[in-house]
């Protein structure tokens, strides 16, 4: 039996589809997450273009988690990163570490979030964010005392954005991890868990 938990690099398994052998239903929908996102689809999205309508339920999904959510961008951003970290998501973690920075989430965050540390010097809100997400994403549940605190910050209906981030970012990551989807150009990519 294969391990899982190989550090090589194999090759990407399910790359981007070439356009010249797209169905009709591929075509539309590339062009309704095009029309709707204002670029054509990218990482995980190419993944599942071999299942359309997945594709799109998927990125009317992320429409409102990525892009609407009830919190503040910085700590939804460092959600997503806690969940790539914790799925040795490289392509996820790559492209939302640029966002996050985007965001005002500080370097020393991403950086602890990619060394799998908990930043220091976290307070208020962030803090809340933090232990919610890496409590729910190693013991699959949280604790009273830690939900409590993530809803004082931010309400139950951003208690349950920051829990649909999770599961919405852990689908990614799946896909993009079953696909062996590399890091974007020029980046090595996070290293994995060790077993």
């Amino acid at each position: 039996m294969a391990n899982p938990r190989d550090t090589s690099i194999p090759a990407d398994r399910l790359p981007p589809i070439p356009e010249a052998q797209w169905s009709a239903e591929q075509r539309d929908a590339v062009a309704e997450f095009s029309a709707g996102r204002g670029y054509a689809p990218l990482g995980p999205f190419w993944v599942m273009l071999r299942s359309p309508e997945v594709m799109l339920r998927a990125k009317a999904l992320g429409d409102y988690l990525r892009l609407r959510n009830r919190l503040p961008k910085d700590i939804s951003e460092m959600a997503i990163l806690q969940t790539a970290r914790g799925w040795s998501q490289s392509f996820e973690f790559v492209l939302h570490a640029t966002f996050a920075a985007e965001a005002g989430l500080l370097q020393a965050v991403i950086d602890a979030i990619a060394d799998g540390r908990r930043p220091e010097g976290l307070t208020g809100a962030h803090a809340a964010a933090y232990d919610f997400t890496a409590e729910l994403q190693t013991h699959k549940r949280v604790s009273d005392a830690t939900y409590a605190r993530a809803v004082a910050a931010f309400g139950e209906a951003g208690v349950i954005d920051l829990t649909g981030i999770q599961g919405y970012y852990t689908f990614l990551a799946m896909m993009m991890n079953v696909a062996r989807t590399p890091p974007p150009d020029g980046h090595a990519g996070l290293p994995r868990w060790p077993e």
